[in-house]
């Protein structure tokens, strides 16, 4: 099958990949934190590549743009859920570092995904 062609995108598959390793850290989070961080933390991140996909899907820039800017935020809304489940010993300090350094390079491939829809 033909991927669509936001599939292709770097900031995408990395989006992907920073959802994934959200719901891996999750897993071991307590159990009363299910409709809390853990709730929260999985959506805000899966929302990032499904703001790309539907940014892509939009037929002006400025649209585009729009969409960009909502998966940046919702990259920025999973900082504090995990700097709280850092905090709380919900994760390693090691896991935890790991996974800011993704948004941290998430965060640079969406930016420049915003300024290229100026």
């Amino acid at each position: 099958m033909i991927p669509f062609t936001f599939e292709k995108l770097e900031v995408y598959q990395k989006a992907i990949a920073f959802a994934d390793s959200i719901y891996d850290a999750t897993k071991t989070f307590p159990k009363e934190e299910r409709f809390g961080l853990i709730s929260q933390l999985r959506r805000s991140s899966i929302s990032i590549a499904a703001n790309i996909a539907e940014g892509a899907g939009r037929q002006s820039k400025s649209d585009q743009k729009h969409f960009y800017t909502i998966s940046r935020g919702s990259l920025y809304e999973c900082i504090p859920f995990l700097e709280l489940a850092n905090r709380k010993c919900f994760l390693q300090s090691e896991n935890h570092q790991k996974i800011l350094s993704k948004a941290h390079e998430l965060a640079r491939l969406l930016n420049g995904l915003i300024r290229s829809r100026e």
